[in-house]
């Protein structure tokens, strides 16, 4: 580990760092209802109805302390936020306000999300890029730009089953995402080589850029675990640049903390032999990541503490198919079917917890035997991924656009998920050349993300030292 030097940096950090096209920028989200509340009446008069103009009384609540108004308003969910900035400047002008920022990572509610990218595949990789990509002005005709391409997101709300549609134009073009955590979406640059990566806050438009990797890669699989004082970082696997080479030999890592200590991408491991990565992103659950390994299936975990790698052997491992990790509530879940088709076990799709001695698994949920034969019609072998976040499972099959199956781990219920927005669009978003997917990850959306000014005054320190 390194560090630089502590006593340039404040504290709390600029919370609002990094944020641009914030003064043109507002998330799509859906328009909200006006609901008209009728109170009972007194009861010696008739039913009163009580309009906005009768209690909204201006002597009354002007006379309201900001800290108060600033205190409610941090508590709005995300949508009903960005419409409450519409209201005067003064609430237009907290997003760029360090003391609601930090209020508002003190006392806001913390949403489990999803957010959905178009995921184009390519022949070798599970990595989705965005090069292609075209956008329409405002006239209704197609261009293109060699450095920004229009790209969008799919919110999904679980907890009221809705989606909502986010659009950022301003990530370069060969980048794609391929992990997120505390509310950053982490962009890798698709092009064989040294790899460049992009820390970007979708809900503000906020990229902050991270140092490159010192090893050439592919399309490694990518861990990220962001809190608000430090970011970790793993880039594994795929460390030859032909695909004919030997490859997921090796990993590298990327730390940064509050104290002033930091490690670009010069702290490498080796990957246990004969591993088998498949390109995409780790999950991380207490201070480790995880990852599938295949032929035959396992689980690789990476302690950060240690710098060690070793293997986790997968239940049932010569019966599964589409194996999935995923983490819900800093447990590391496996989610897959299960197929014995010689013995007297009907085909299933099991969940497994990894136990505290972490090598053991529980199985924790099978899905009801009547729903999961309506789920293999469906699928049809075509396979599926999956994601969690917060006590929320979603399962979206490939191959099959807007057909998802939400599973709710705390009241062990199933749901299927309306369809995304994107549904009549995405096929001229993609391409017809490429095959058209949604692929999801977890997300937490956040206002302030304040550790992103540490990267940046890292990169200001390295380059005043070159």
């Amino acid at each position: 580990m390194e560090t630089f030097n502590q006593a340039s940096i404040a504290i709390p950090f600029p919370y609002n760092y990094g944020i641009t096209n914030v003064p043109t920028f507002t998330p799509t989200f859906h328009p909200y209802t006006t609901i008209t509340t009728t109170f009972p009446p007194p009861p010696t008069t008739t039913p009163t109805t009580i309009t906005a103009s009768s209690w909204m009384d201006s002597r009354l609540w002007s006379r309201l302390p900001q800290q108060l108004i600033d205190r409610i308003l941090a508590f709005l969910p995300l949508p009903a936020f960005f419409r409450a900035r519409s209201v005067c400047k003064r609430w237009y002008a907290l997003l760029y306000s360090n003391s609601f920022l930090q209020l508002y990572l003190q006392v806001s509610p913390r949403h489990h999300w999803f957010i959905f990218f178009t995921h184009k595949t390519p022949n070798t990789s599970t990595i989705y890029r965005n090069n292609n990509l075209k956008y329409h002005n405002n006239n209704g005709n197609e261009q293109g730009d060699n450095n920004v391409v229009s790209t969008r997101a799919y919110l999904f709300d679980p907890y009221e089953v809705k989606w909502y549609i986010i659009p950022f134009p301003i990530i370069p073009v060969g980048f794609s995402p391929a992990t997120t955590s505390g509310g950053l979406v982490c962009w890798v640059s698709d092009e064989p080589g040294l790899k460049n990566l992009f820390l970007h806050n979708p809900l503000l438009g906020s990229v902050t850029q991270l140092p490159p990797t010192r090893r050439p890669r592919l399309f490694p699989s990518v861990g990220l675990s962001v809190t608000p004082a430090s970011v970790d970082l793993i880039l594994a696997g795929d460390d030859m640049i032909s695909p004919y080479a030997v490859k997921n030999l090796t990993a590298e890592s990327f730390h940064i903390d509050s104290s002033g200590f930091y490690s670009v991408f010069d702290t490498a491991s080796s990957l246990p032999r004969l591993c088998s990565l498949e390109s995409g992103q780790m999950v991380h659950s207490d201070g480790r990541f995880y990852c599938m390994n295949y032929s035959p299936f396992s689980v690789l975990a990476y302690d950060v503490s240690s710098n060690a790698w070793w293997k986790i052997q997968a239940p049932m491992r010569r019966f599964l198919r589409s194996p999935c990790l995923v983490e819900s509530n800093e447990r590391l879940i496996l989610v897959a079917a299960v197929e014995k088709s010689k013995l007297n076990v009907p085909r299933s799709l099991r969940m497994w917890v990894l136990q505290g001695c972490g090598s053991q698994w529980a199985e924790i949920e099978r899905m009801p035997q009547q729903l999961y034969a309506q789920f293999e019609e469906i699928e049809g072998g075509r396979g599926f991924d999956c994601v969690g976040s917060g006590e929320f499972i979603v399962i979206m099959i490939k191959g099959v656009i807007n057909k998802g199956l939400m599973f709710d781990i705390e009241r062990k219920s199933w749901i299927w998920m309306p369809c995304c927005p994107s549904n009549g669009n995405l096929s001229c978003e993609i391409g017809s050349n490429l095959e058209g997917n949604l692929h999801g990850f977890a997300y937490q959306p956040t206002l302030a993300a304040p550790v992103t000014a540490l990267v940046q005054q890292l990169a200001t320190s390295s380059l005043s030292e070159f």
